[in-house]
């Protein structure tokens, strides 16, 4: 059997989770939403809480902050763009504009980063620390998020 048949047999073999059906929520028109940014960067503040490998928790990030720290860790990511332009990965400028020019309603006076290199279980960020930072958006008025996977 080829390399590729192999895998195919191999992931159809595997187990697929099964969800209940989401709750869909219908989002004011963008003119008067609230937009959170978030971002699986691994940002924080500089001398902040650092992530960890194989950490699943996420950091909440003041609106007004710029100072931040890439805490992706993977040897394989290029860094050349965030190093010339933080809104590579975390497009805060942007939305601060979208919001002066009334395309979005306002920006979210929060926003969340994870880090996004993962080990295979991500059952924590599923069940647990993704819908606590959904709650802390939810809870700041958050009606949409703008998803930055890096």
């Amino acid at each position: 059997m080829s390399g590729d048949g192999a895998m195919r047999d191999l992931g159809a073999s595997l187990p697929v989770p099964e969800f209940d059906p989401p709750t869909l929520v219908q989002p004011p028109p963008l003119a008067e939403a609230t937009v959170a940014i978030v971002t699986s960067a691994a940002l924080h503040p500089p001398g902040g809480d650092a992530f960890t490998a194989a950490d699943t928790s996420y950091r909440l990030i003041d609106r007004a902050q710029r100072k931040l720290v890439l805490g992706h860790w993977s040897p394989n990511f290029d860094r050349t763009g965030i190093a010339i332009d933080l809104n590579v990965v975390y497009p805060i400028d942007r939305l601060e504009e979208l919001a002066a020019s009334g395309t979005i309603g306002a920006v979210a006076p929060r926003h969340v980063s994870f880090a996004g290199n993962q080990p295979d279980d991500v059952a924590t960020v599923r069940l647990d620390s993704g819908p606590a930072a959904a709650a802390a958006l939810a809870a700041d008025g958050v009606d949409v998020v703008l998803l930055t996977p890096v």
